[in-house]
């Protein structure tokens, strides 16, 4: 009988840790199925059929992976490509003037690739864009785009037409965390991050603007100085041939690809002109040499091109910029009503704030 007392007490334990476990099992069982089936009926990305018929605003902080639901939803026939430089030029100041209904798909840091891709997925499930206006910047002129083809995780996944890998990739907190941000908004306890079109205003508030605060930024660290009077060297035709900017493949494929009626446009984004490759140097010979062979597609394909990539009175002007690359919102405005007058009426800048290249 003593011997038999340890036994029973061996058995009765180790019945204990298995209802434990199962038990454990069980609850985590339930904890995954219950977050997978939170994620399926709140759907953020608007891509599960079965979901809930509720408003999708976009709750997500990347454009990356906000911006397909934007342009499966058809709600738009036209599409700004680009990145920040780009991002806020605001849809709604285009929309009437163009006729068209705009979606701003410009993402922060977008390499030329991310672009195309962009573009890419509204032609397939959007169709072709009655206005395309790609924003132009150094990206396009990268000699090692296609190395660079990614930046911050771009969800390739979600640009493809794949929607098996879509479910695959749904199931993970951050999924789950814009499931509960989307039940927040319906709650009154999160608002969207931007207007559905994709505009933003990512750039501090306006009345916040320190000048003495942005100089140092605008010039990363130089001193600023009055731009030389200098023409960059010129390149021999072998130099020329040498060099290689592989994005422009893809850009000659996306205008390729729109039929005529489409309004295709080309802007070069206005950068600071400490941004800019400095006049008189071999940088600068180089972006004119990729700046031209731009200015050819956009010729071959009926597309316009309109640069404020030049030293203007907007880009020589400390004022119109938080930093380098992004302008104030004053300038955004103002860039978007030029390029309404230059694409629909061929208009010349009387300032001198752009060049029309190509009409």
């Amino acid at each position: 009988m003593l011997q038999q007392m340890p036994a029973q007490s061996e058995v009765a334990a180790r019945s204990g840790w298995r209802r434990f476990v199962l038990l454990f099992l069980a609850i985590f069982a339930s904890g995954m199925l219950g977050a997978a089936l939170f994620i399926l009926l709140l759907d953020p990305y608007d891509m599960v059929p079965f979901s809930l018929p509720i408003e999708r605003p976009l709750v997500s902080g990347s454009q990356r992976f906000a911006y397909p639901q934007v342009m499966r939803s058809k709600r738009f026939d036209s599409i700004i490509v680009g990145s920040s430089t780009a991002r806020l030029i605001d849809p709604e100041q285009l929309n009437g003037p163009f006729g068209a209904r705009f979606a701003n798909m410009a993402m922060n840091a977008s390499s030329a690739w991310e672009q195309w891709t962009t573009f890419e997925y509204f032609r397939r499930n959007a169709g072709a864009p009655k206005v395309l206006i790609v924003g132009v910047d150094d990206a396009w002129c990268d000699p090692n785009a296609y190395r660079h083809r990614l930046r911050h995780g771009f969800p390739e996944w979600m640009y493809d037409d794949d929607r098996w890998n879509d479910y695959a990739n749904l199931f993970n907190s951050g999924t789950l965390e814009l499931a509960a941000r989307l039940a927040g908004y319906h709650l009154g306890l999160y608002r969207a991050r931007s207007r559905y079109d994709g505009f933003e205003v990512f750039t501090p508030p306006e009345r916040d603007y320190d000048l003495t605060r942005a100089r140092p930024g605008i010039w990363t660290g130089r001193t600023p100085q009055p731009l030389p009077d200098a023409q960059p060297p010129a390149l021999r035709d072998d130099e020329k041939r040498a060099l290689q900017f592989p994005a422009l493949a893809w850009m000659d494929t996306m205008l390729g690809e729109l039929p005529a009626s489409t309004i295709k446009v080309l802007a070069f984004m206005p950068v600071h002109v400490a941004a800019q490759a400095w006049p008189g140097t071999r940088d600068a010979a180089v972006e004119a040499e990729c700046k031209a062979r731009i200015a050819a597609i956009a010729r071959a394909h009926g597309a316009k091109l309109v640069d404020w990539r030049i030293a203007s009175p907007i880009t020589t002007n400390d004022a119109n910029y938080w930093d380098g690359l992004h302008y104030r919102l004053p300038i955004a405005r103002r860039v978007a009503d030029e390029l309404i007058g230059a694409v629909l009426n061929d208009r010349e800048s009387a300032d001198g704030d752009y060049r029309l290249v190509v009409r």
